[in-house]
């Protein structure tokens, strides 16, 4: 039987590292930041302001999707932050053989622009947020995830999951 990943899902600002690693220590299963799986090439054009283009994604995505299975492999669930902002990305990462179950953390522009402005020693500039929103496709129907709400807490949002899950 496939282990499960859960991929905090949502643009920049919107609090997945945060509810990762909340979710990763109650569940106890380990966490990966999809960023870290990023090549140089792509972090030194996010860092200079250029938003990627899907062909930047791709090998990124599939080195994710690989690891996922290999996690799966091992017998180990998983947490993983990743932005996921097109169903496209979210295809590539569901061809792992885990189960992937997305958790859209979802925020109006106004929320997230205000925790960009307040954190520091990310890559990720404020100034690419609007592209961010603009690629966001939310999740449909027939996808296995749920969408929560950021103006709830964290710890809030990690009840919300593990309850979901156990459903």
């Amino acid at each position: 039987m496939a282990t499960t990943c859960l991929v905090v899902m949502g643009v920049s600002g919107s609090g997945k590292s945060t509810v990762a690693r909340l979710l990763a220590d109650r569940l106890g299963w380990p966490m990966a930041e999809a960023d870290e799986f990023h090549p140089e090439a792509n972090i030194a054009k996010m860092s200079a302001g250029i938003p990627l283009t899907d062909a930047d994604r791709g090998p990124w995505l599939r080195t994710l999707r690989d690891w996922i299975s290999m996690q799966d492999k091992a017998g180990q669930g998983t947490v993983v932050t990743c932005s996921a902002l097109k169903r496209e990305y979210r295809d590539v990462l569901r061809g792992a053989s885990a189960r992937v179950h997305f958790v859209h953390l979802h925020g109006t522009r106004e929320v997230i622009a205000a925790r960009l402005a307040s954190r520091s020693g990310h890559f990720m500039p404020p100034s690419l947020l609007a592209s961010q929103f603009a690629a966001l496709e939310e999740l449909g129907d027939d996808e296995d995830g749920i969408t929560v709400d950021v103006a709830a807490s964290p710890d809030q949002i990690v009840d919300r999951v593990v309850a979901d899950l156990q459903q």
